[in-house]
Formats: structure tokens, sequence, C-alpha cells
């Protein structure tokens, strides 16, 4: 009797699989370049027409409502019921309410902190962590909340601009000190909207399971957040601006799509297919990696205050800091013990039998 011959392995499987989410992170990084050079020629074109940023974040997400609706159709299909639909719309106001502080931190600190501050949303995995996490950790991940908040304390200290960065006396030439530096207060918006950001993503991910309902779900949170920031964007129109800001809205510009078609919509999509293809979450290092090579590449076009080894050196500490506040549990849990996800919230895996 022949013994039967031993399986000839493959090696072409083993050279493809390194090569198969190669395709998904250049989209990746291409969809957060466009994302973030919409983000500059936002505060560009609000700097120089001084028009109302909140009005002109309502403006963006009346098209953009009506294209989720468009695509998604939530009112086609399973008919969603409203223990889904309710907190839905009160994520929608927990947008309304991140674009209202992202636009004002935006012109009051500039491109590079608000968006280095929608990171601060890594907050939240030391709170989940203090109230439902074990204790093994929990000091570690205080740590890491520390170092969170060095960093936003050095980047509201100037260290990122070359007028008051502590390393730009190695130049050459002595920078001239245009205005003062941020401060901690100036701060507190962009980090608040930073934090809502974070709340809204976990909000959206505990409500829907499947991704498909997922995407029905937002295209209601977008038009209600456009509800909801109506009569913010009137007041603040009314208050802020002059009596004919809004006929100089030039909608046509690169400003305007961009912040619509990159900002909102194409981000969205990229953000999903990252999280559910590549495992990669907003509150990340890896993810913070790639945003920060693409605002180096957007301060040193605009020719912006930039200090690179500054802001490096920020960087560096708030990816520690991520690191540290959104770390895994690396002990052996029980399957109806919470288990923590890669942006540090908790979650029940219940057990499931083997078909």
């Amino acid at each position: 009797m022949m013994s039967p011959k031993p399986p000839i392995s493959d090696p072409r499987p083993a050279r493809s699989t390194p090569l198969r989410p190669t395709p998904l992170q250049i989209i990746h990084v291409i969809g957060n370049f466009m994302r973030i050079w919409s983000v500059y020629s936002l505060y560009h074109y609000l700097s120089d027409k001084g028009d109302s940023v909140v009005a002109f974040i309502f403006s963006c997400l009346v098209p953009s409502s009506i294209v989720f609706l468009v695509l998604q159709k939530p009112w086609k299909g399973r008919p969603l019921p409203n223990s889904q639909v309710i907190p839905t719309v009160i994520n929608g106001g927990i947008m309304a309410l991140y674009y209202t502080l992202w636009g004002k931190g935006l012109l009051s600190c500039g491109p590079l902190v608000a968006l280095i501050a929608e990171y601060a949303g890594a907050i939240l995995g030391v709170l989940s962590a203090a109230l439902y996490g074990r204790r093994v950790r929990i000091w570690k991940k205080f740590g890491g909340l520390a170092a969170m908040m060095a960093s936003y304390y050095f980047l509201s200290n100037g260290w990122a601009t070359r007028s008051y960065s502590p390393f730009s006396s190695f130049g050459r030439e002595q920078v001239v000190q245009e205005k003062q530096p941020l401060g901690m207060k100036e701060m507190v918006a962009p980090i608040s909207a930073g934090i809502l950001s974070a709340l809204r993503r976990v909000i959206a991910r505990r409500i829907s399971l499947k991704n498909q309902l997922k995407r029905r779900l937002h295209a209601i949170t977008v038009a209600s957040a456009t509800c909801f920031l109506f009569p913010v964007a009137m007041w603040d129109t009314i208050l802020g601006s002059t009596s004919d800001s809004i006929i100089k809205f030039q909608f046509p510009s690169w400003a305007y799509l961009s912040t619509i078609v990159f900002g909102i919509i194409f981000i969205y999509y990229i953000d999903n297919v990252a999280e559910e293809r590549l495992h990669l979450v907003f509150s990340s290092p890896r993810h913070l990696m790639v945003s920060g090579g693409c605002i180096i590449l957007m301060e040193i076009f605009y020719k912006m205050d930039f200090s690179l080894l500054g802001f490096l050196i920020c960087s560096i500490i708030l990816g520690y800091g991520i690191f540290e506040a959104t770390s895994l549990e690396r002990s052996k849990t029980s399957p109806s013990e919470p288990q923590e996800i890669s942006d540090g919230t908790f979650h029940n895996h219940l057990p499931v039998s083997a078909i």
C-alpha cells in the first residue's frame, strides 16, 4: 500500500499575501492627503474672505447629506427600529457640535493644530479603561494621557512653528515673531471637537454591527447634523459677518468643492474601508503617521510658519501617548468579559457555537 505523497507547498500565496493590503493602503493615504488638502484650502479661503466658518460648513453639509441619502437610501430595505434611529439622530447633534467647535478651532489655531487635535479622541480609551477595564495597565493608560496632554501643551506654545520653536535657534537666521503663541485656552475648542468626533464614531459603531446598516445610519446622522447646524449657522452669520456675507460665498471654489467631496463624503468611505479591511482606526499611531506626513507636505506647500523638528517631536510624543492610551489587553480573558478594541473602547464578545 502506497503512502500518500506529502502536499507540495506553493510559495505563490506566501508572496502575494503581504501585497494584498497595498492598494488599500495607497487609497487610504491618498484619501487622507486630499482631505487634509481640503482643510488647508478651507482655512486659507476663510482667512482671506472673512466669511462665517459655521455657515460655510453648513453650506457644505447640505449637498453632502443629499449625496449620502441618495447613495444609501435609508428608507429602503428593512425598516430601521427606533432603538437605532433615535441614537442616530442624537449622534447627528454631536456631529453638529463637533463641526461648530472644529470650525472655530480651525480659524483660531490654524489647520495643523485643528488636524492634530482630532486625535484627542484617544482620551476615551483612558476613560473606558478606568470605568470598564482591568486595573493592571491603568497606570500606563494615564501615562499615555499625560503624554498626549504634554504634546498639546507643546503645540500651544508654538513648538510646531518657526517663530516660537525652541529648536529654531539651530537655524541660520533669526525668525521674527509676528504673533503670540496660542496657549491652552485656545486649544480647548479643537481638543473638544476631537473628543466629540471619537464619541460620534463609538456611538455609530455600537448602534450598527453590519457595515451596510452603518452606512444607512450615517446618512441619517449627516442629515440630522445639517438640521441641527442650521440655526447655529444662521445665528453665526448674522452676528459674525456682514449682511451680504452669504452672497459672497463662492460655491464653485476649490475650497467649497474639496470640502464636500474629500472632507465629508470621500473620507467617510476611506475611513470605513480602512477600519474594516486594514483594521486601522482613526485614533491610532499609524493613522497619525499618515496624517503627519500629509501635514508636513501641506505646511511646506502653503509656506506656513512651520518647524519640522518641533512638529516631529510633538507628533512622536502624541503617538506614544495614543499607543499607551489605547493599548490592548494582552492577558487572556473569558468570552463573557469585556474585551478592548483598537481605539480603546470596550465591547462584549458573545460566545458563538462552532458550525
